[in-house]
Protein backbone atom coordinates (compact mmCIF):
# COMPACT_ATOMS: atom_id res chain seq x y z
CA UNK A 1 0.00 0.00 0.00
CA UNK A 2 1.26 3.45 -0.91
CA UNK A 3 1.18 5.67 2.17
CA UNK A 4 2.47 8.87 0.69
CA UNK A 5 3.12 10.34 -2.75
CA UNK A 6 5.33 13.39 -3.20
CA UNK A 7 5.35 15.42 -6.41
CA UNK A 8 8.23 17.80 -7.11
CA UNK A 9 8.67 20.47 -9.75
CA UNK A 10 11.07 23.36 -10.24
CA UNK A 11 8.24 25.67 -11.36
CA UNK A 12 5.73 26.86 -8.76
CA UNK A 13 3.08 27.29 -11.48
CA UNK A 14 3.27 23.58 -12.33
CA UNK A 15 2.70 22.69 -8.68
CA UNK A 16 -0.36 24.95 -8.47
CA UNK A 17 -1.70 23.25 -11.61
CA UNK A 18 -0.97 19.78 -10.20
CA UNK A 19 -2.69 20.54 -6.90
CA UNK A 20 -5.75 21.97 -8.64
CA UNK A 21 -5.95 18.95 -10.95
CA UNK A 22 -5.66 16.66 -7.96
CA UNK A 23 -8.49 18.45 -6.22
CA UNK A 24 -10.67 18.58 -9.34
CA UNK A 25 -10.16 14.97 -10.33
CA UNK A 26 -9.70 13.58 -6.82
CA UNK A 27 -6.90 11.53 -8.41
CA UNK A 28 -9.36 8.61 -8.50
CA UNK A 29 -6.83 6.00 -9.53
CA UNK A 30 -4.41 6.98 -6.74
CA UNK A 31 -6.64 8.05 -3.86
CA UNK A 32 -7.62 4.58 -2.63
CA UNK A 33 -3.97 3.57 -2.26
CA UNK A 34 -2.32 6.70 -0.91
CA UNK A 35 -2.84 8.32 2.45
CA UNK A 36 -1.53 11.67 1.25
CA UNK A 37 -0.22 13.53 -1.76
CA UNK A 38 2.09 16.50 -1.24
CA UNK A 39 3.54 18.95 -3.74
CA UNK A 40 7.06 20.33 -3.22
CA UNK A 41 8.93 22.98 -5.16
CA UNK A 42 12.53 21.95 -5.67
CA UNK A 43 15.46 21.35 -7.95
CA UNK A 44 16.11 17.86 -9.34
CA UNK A 45 19.83 18.54 -9.02
CA UNK A 46 19.53 19.25 -5.30
CA UNK A 47 16.50 17.41 -3.96
CA UNK A 48 15.09 18.73 -0.66
CA UNK A 49 14.79 15.26 0.90
CA UNK A 50 16.84 13.15 3.28
CA UNK A 51 18.96 10.33 1.87
CA UNK A 52 17.06 7.05 1.62
CA UNK A 53 13.62 8.69 1.85
CA UNK A 54 11.81 6.97 -1.02
CA UNK A 55 10.81 3.47 -2.08
CA UNK A 56 10.48 4.54 -5.72
CA UNK A 57 10.95 7.58 -7.92
CA UNK A 58 9.54 8.50 -11.30
CA UNK A 59 10.26 11.38 -13.62
CA UNK A 60 8.37 12.28 -16.77
CA UNK A 61 9.94 14.54 -19.39
CA UNK A 62 12.16 16.17 -16.79
CA UNK A 63 15.64 14.70 -17.11
CA UNK A 64 16.03 16.15 -20.60
CA UNK A 65 15.37 19.61 -19.16
CA UNK A 66 17.85 19.70 -16.27
CA UNK A 67 21.15 21.53 -16.62
CA UNK A 68 23.19 18.67 -15.14
CA UNK A 69 21.90 15.16 -15.90
CA UNK A 70 24.58 13.35 -13.85
CA UNK A 71 23.73 15.52 -10.82
CA UNK A 72 20.00 14.78 -11.17
CA UNK A 73 20.68 11.04 -11.46
CA UNK A 74 22.95 11.25 -8.42
CA UNK A 75 20.19 12.93 -6.44
CA UNK A 76 17.66 10.27 -7.43
CA UNK A 77 20.14 7.63 -6.28
CA UNK A 78 20.71 9.46 -2.99
CA UNK A 79 17.03 9.74 -2.02
CA UNK A 80 16.15 6.13 -2.86
CA UNK A 81 16.29 3.41 -0.23
CA UNK A 82 18.64 0.48 -0.96
CA UNK A 83 17.15 -1.96 -3.48
CA UNK A 84 14.67 0.59 -4.82
CA UNK A 85 14.30 1.89 -8.38
CA UNK A 86 13.72 5.02 -10.41
CA UNK A 87 11.85 5.01 -13.73
CA UNK A 88 12.46 7.96 -16.03
CA UNK A 89 10.26 8.53 -19.09
CA UNK A 90 11.31 10.91 -21.83
CA UNK A 91 11.64 11.30 -25.55
CA UNK A 92 14.24 8.95 -26.99
CA UNK A 93 17.31 10.28 -28.77
CA UNK A 94 17.17 7.45 -31.26
CA UNK A 95 20.16 6.65 -33.44
CA UNK A 96 18.10 4.61 -35.91
CA UNK A 97 17.45 6.86 -38.95
CA UNK A 98 13.84 5.77 -39.58
CA UNK A 99 12.38 6.45 -36.10
CA UNK A 100 14.51 9.61 -35.90
CA UNK A 101 13.02 10.87 -39.18
CA UNK A 102 9.52 9.99 -37.97
CA UNK A 103 10.10 11.89 -34.73
CA UNK A 104 11.46 14.91 -36.63
CA UNK A 105 8.48 14.89 -39.00
CA UNK A 106 5.96 14.53 -36.18
CA UNK A 107 7.45 17.35 -34.11
CA UNK A 108 8.47 19.79 -36.84
CA UNK A 109 5.56 19.30 -39.27
CA UNK A 110 2.65 18.52 -36.95
CA UNK A 111 3.23 19.46 -33.31
CA UNK A 112 4.99 22.81 -33.68
CA UNK A 113 2.65 24.13 -36.42
CA UNK A 114 -0.38 23.14 -34.32
CA UNK A 115 1.15 24.81 -31.26
CA UNK A 116 1.91 27.92 -33.31
CA UNK A 117 -1.80 28.27 -34.15
CA UNK A 118 -2.54 28.46 -30.42
CA UNK A 119 0.30 30.88 -29.67
CA UNK A 120 2.37 28.16 -28.01
CA UNK A 121 5.22 27.78 -30.49
CA UNK A 122 7.96 28.62 -27.98
CA UNK A 123 6.78 25.85 -25.66
CA UNK A 124 7.24 23.24 -28.41
CA UNK A 125 9.98 24.49 -30.75
CA UNK A 126 12.66 23.52 -28.25
CA UNK A 127 11.61 19.84 -28.23
CA UNK A 128 13.53 18.55 -31.25
CA UNK A 129 16.83 20.31 -30.40
CA UNK A 130 16.55 19.22 -26.77
CA UNK A 131 15.94 15.60 -27.81
CA UNK A 132 18.99 15.63 -30.09
CA UNK A 133 21.14 16.94 -27.19
CA UNK A 134 19.73 14.31 -24.80
CA UNK A 135 21.88 11.22 -24.17
CA UNK A 136 21.01 8.06 -26.09
CA UNK A 137 19.69 5.00 -24.25
CA UNK A 138 23.13 3.41 -23.80
CA UNK A 139 24.55 6.76 -22.66
CA UNK A 140 21.74 7.11 -20.08
CA UNK A 141 22.51 3.61 -18.77
CA UNK A 142 26.17 4.55 -18.39
CA UNK A 143 25.34 7.83 -16.65
CA UNK A 144 23.01 6.05 -14.22
CA UNK A 145 25.69 3.51 -13.32
CA UNK A 146 28.20 6.34 -12.85
CA UNK A 147 25.69 8.00 -10.50
CA UNK A 148 25.80 4.88 -8.32
CA UNK A 149 22.94 2.74 -9.57
CA UNK A 150 23.83 -0.96 -9.57
CA UNK A 151 21.67 -1.68 -12.61
CA UNK A 152 20.37 0.56 -15.36
CA UNK A 153 18.35 -0.43 -18.39
CA UNK A 154 16.88 1.82 -21.08
CA UNK A 155 13.78 0.57 -22.87
CA UNK A 156 12.82 2.16 -26.18
CA UNK A 157 9.05 2.35 -26.52
CA UNK A 158 6.55 3.81 -28.96
CA UNK A 159 8.39 3.04 -32.20
CA UNK A 160 11.64 4.17 -30.51
CA UNK A 161 10.22 7.69 -30.15
CA UNK A 162 10.12 7.44 -26.36
CA UNK A 163 12.23 5.70 -23.77
CA UNK A 164 12.14 4.61 -20.14
CA UNK A 165 15.30 4.36 -18.08
CA UNK A 166 14.90 2.01 -15.10
CA UNK A 167 17.75 2.32 -12.61
CA UNK A 168 18.03 0.36 -9.36
CA UNK A 169 20.05 1.16 -6.27
CA UNK A 170 22.03 -1.76 -4.82
CA UNK A 171 20.51 -3.55 -1.83
CA UNK A 172 23.84 -2.88 -0.04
Amino acid sequence: MVREVTGLDFAAEMLVDAASRQQAQQMDDLAPRAASVSWVQGDAMSLPFEAGSFDAATMGYGLRNVADIPAALGELHRVLRPGCSAAILDFNNCTDPLPDALQAFFLERLVVPAARRYGLAAEYEYLRPSIKRFPTGPELERLARQAGFSTARHYAIGLDLMGVLVATKAKR
